[in-house]
């Protein structure tokens, strides 16, 4: 078990990340790119992924072992901007730290070659390191990168709801069963027993698409604290049908609460009407930041089992995502629904990278997976 403990000054300074971890999720696909089980979530995925990978995995197996530790170096903080800024901080990384880390791994004494170079600081593998990090990240996590937006989206909706209802109490009592909130104590579920002292740093809680199982965090505790944790996933699990879909037509949608449109919202709102119903055009715009089937009933003046059987609608049209929260479940929109609603100008792609965000703070991380 993990025990995570905090301070009153670590209370005001729990946030939750503010999209996915370019890295954080290439590593921990990683994990279950090389699970054999017959599975909803991510069999599609990972049949997918290995026909486009080309080599990349074999390079990066010594780095990233099964079970068990990996270097906290290849999950720099740098990653929830993007991956071109985590592979620039990879690239920063000052050779004695890439020695610490390495040594670290089970089997550091058979290592490959180009890893031994790279922990004796080695500028042409590191190079290749990045090369082959960068080219894993586009064939298997790229491609996807929309559904997993909108998951770790809808999960980030949950905690803010959390947030607001219950201060960080609330935030950190409704986290994943697998970790349990005894003030000051956050407790989780681990491979191995740690103390984890956060002595005013606060944490990043960081909700993961590929994190699977326990949560996960650095090995070194100086680095900035983070705890990467599950989310929720779908039973139509990952693959290319839910992660790449067509453009939306101009003026398809309502330009309301899921963001700018171009045209005016009533006749936006006429438009998405006539395309879906009104009482669904309705239910899509009220769903907005989020909400209950009880506050969607509500706010539009239907029956719970009406509000119930329009969300189940749009979530099986892929515009709504569906997320439980102890004794309800919280709707949120998918990209797909946002587009709609926001009305895509001509040839707008639905999905896209994320935009990029200020610079943060350079850090590191430690166990996953099974991370000790």
């Amino acid at each position: 078990m993990l025990r995570v403990h905090f301070s009153e000054l670590d209370l005001a300074r729990v946030r939750v990340a503010v999209r996915p971890d370019a890295l954080w999720e290439t590593v921990l696909s990683f994990h279950r790119l090389r699970e054999n089980r017959a599975e909803t979530v991510y069999g599609k995925w990972r049949s997918e992924a290995r026909n486009r990978l080309n080599g990349e995995a074999r390079l990066l197996a010594p780095l990233i072992p099964s079970r068990g530790y990996f270097p906290d170096f290849l999950t720099p903080a740098e990653g929830v901007i993007g991956c071109d800024a985590a592979m620039s901080a990879l690239r920063a990384i000052p050779g004695e730290r890439l020695n610490a880390e390495l040594s670290g791994l089970p089997a550091a004494r058979a290592l490959p070659g180009w890893i031994r170079d790279l922990a004796q600081g080695e500028r042409k593998s590191l190079d290749r390191l990045i090369s082959t990090l960068r080219a894993y990240h586009q064939a298997a996590v790229a491609p996807y990168w929309p559904h997993i937006q909108a998951r770790i989206e809808a999960d980030r909706v949950a905690r803010g709801r959390a947030l607001l209802d219950g201060g960080a109490d609330g935030l950190l009592a409704s986290l994943p069963p697998t970790m349990r909130w005894r003030a000051p104590v956050l407790e989780v579920d681990y491979p191995v027993d740690r103390e984890l002292w956060l002595r005013g740093r606060g944490l990043l809680l960081l909700p993961s698409f590929f994190c699977r199982g326990t949560p996960v965090t650095f090995r070194n505790p100086d680095l900035t604290p983070v705890l990467v944790y599950p989310v929720e996933h779908a039973r139509c699990g990952l693959s290319l049908r839910t992660g790449q879909l067509p453009a939306v037509a101009s003026g398809a949608g309502a330009g309301a609460r899921a963001g700018s449109g171009s045209g005016s919202g009533a006749g936006s709102a006429r438009t998405l009407g006539k395309l879906v119903g009104h009482t669904r055009s309705a239910v899509l715009l009220e769903v907005g930041g989020g909400c209950t089937t009880s506050e969607l009933a509500r706010r539009v003046g239907v029956s719970l089992a009406s509000a119930s059987q329009h969300a189940s609608v749009l979530r099986e049209a892929g515009l709504v995502h569906t997320l439980r929260q102890g004794g309800a479940v919280l709707h949120t929109l998918t990209p797909l629904g946002a587009a709609l609603l926001r009305g895509g100008a001509a040839g707008e792609r639905v999905f896209g990278p994320p935009a990029p965000l200020p610079p943060v703070v350079t850090s590191g991380r430690g166990p996953s997976s099974g991370r000790g």
